[in-house]
């Protein structure tokens, strides 16, 4: 071994046949690492005399990662992200799992080699995922957290819960009292604040909670949920979706069920994708501000890259409600 070189963890991981982030986890005395393997590790390690294998210095590139890149709602995120890295004269590298997840191995091991400047990661990284970004020094935001976090794992969201409750609220005062929401997954954090911003506006107008079953957050969603809604003997005569996509599926449903848009039914969607400006008629929908949080998110990111400490390490965007044509008062209340 070359002394007169400093010895980092990638030369390391390479002479020993193994991944940097077992080297990582020998040098931190972290679990996880075979004997054998340990035992490798620290006899490169021990043969490099006194010299501690050092990490290359951060590059000037940035990861975002998804699991997968959903329709309009991932470039607005992307737009976001590129507009605060074009401000710092940083990179980006994209990168998308797959719906099974498949190629998040292969990520974090490149990712861990490379030390981008950060991460912001719209997938949702493990606790072993987010702990070996921690110990090679490159800071990470989750985007939009589709579950609960940890204390200390900054994170970049919206005002879900206000959000719902806006929504509906809406549809109340338009004098709606069948008001029925297409729920989005159980699992997924903010469909859970937006649903229980429905509930909540719904108890508060003393008026029935209904719902579909929890269903997908797309289309051929939207659509069969709503057909189920739609065939109901009390139908609903406005329906909130989880988001923009379902919205669409249910303008779908209304025309086969022959039902016009506004007059027999109102709608309103979440996330105020730009296909909301484009739908006969223009949906009414929950203005998510998707762009400004990327840039939020990567603010952040590439300030907690520099050794800052900001104020907050958990920010929410105030969701706001955007008007068009596809609400009115019921035909009953004209």
């Amino acid at each position: 071994m070359d002394s007169s070189k400093p010895v980092t963890i990638s030369y390391i991981a390479e002479t020993a046949g193994v991944s940097v982030p077992t080297v990582s986890k020998v040098i931190n005395g972290r679990s996880g690492v075979a004997a054998e393997t340990r035992a490798r590790v620290e006899a490169l390690i021990k043969e490099s005399g006194d010299q501690k294998p050092v990490s290359p210095s951060r590059s000037n590139m940035m990861d975002l990662v998804f699991d997968e890149i959903e329709s309009m709602w991932g470039v607005e995120i992307i737009r976001g992200v590129q507009r605060a890295a074009r401000k710092h004269r940083v990179g980006v590298v994209l990168s998308e799992f797959g719906p099974q997840g498949n190629a998040i191995r292969y990520w974090i091991d490149d990712a861990l080699d490379r030390r981008p400047a950060c991460v912001v990661t719209v997938a949702q990284l493990s606790q072993e995922q987010r702990d070996q970004l921690r110990a090679r020094g490159i800071p990470f935001v989750v985007f939009d957290p589709t579950s609960e976090l940890p204390d200390d794992v900054p994170f970049v969201g919206a005002t879900n819960w206000s959000g719902g409750r806006a929504a509906t609220r809406h549809l109340t005062e338009l004098g709606h009292q069948r008001i029925a929401m297409i729920t989005g997954p159980d699992d997924v954090l903010c469909c859970r604040a937006r649903f229980d911003g429905y509930r909540s506006a719904m108890e508060a107008a003393k008026l029935p909670v209904v719902t579909s079953a929890p269903t997908d957050l797309t289309q051929d969603a939207g659509h069969a949920a709503a057909r189920e809604l739609l065939r109901r003997p009390d139908r609903p005569t406005a329906i909130f979706a989880s988001n923009d996509l379902q919205a669409l599926g249910v303008y779908q449903a209304a025309r086969e069920a022959g039902l016009r848009i506004p007059t027999d039914l109102s709608v309103v969607g979440f996330d105020d994708l730009p296909v909301a400006a484009l739908t006969d008629p223009p949906l009414t929908s929950v203005h998510q501000p998707l762009v400004e949080m990327a840039v939020a998110a990567t603010e952040l990111a590439l300030a907690l890259g520099r050794g800052e400490r900001p104020a907050q390490t958990g920010l929410e965007l105030a969701t706001t409600l955007t008007v068009r044509n596809s609400t009115a008062p019921p035909a009953l209340a004209l």
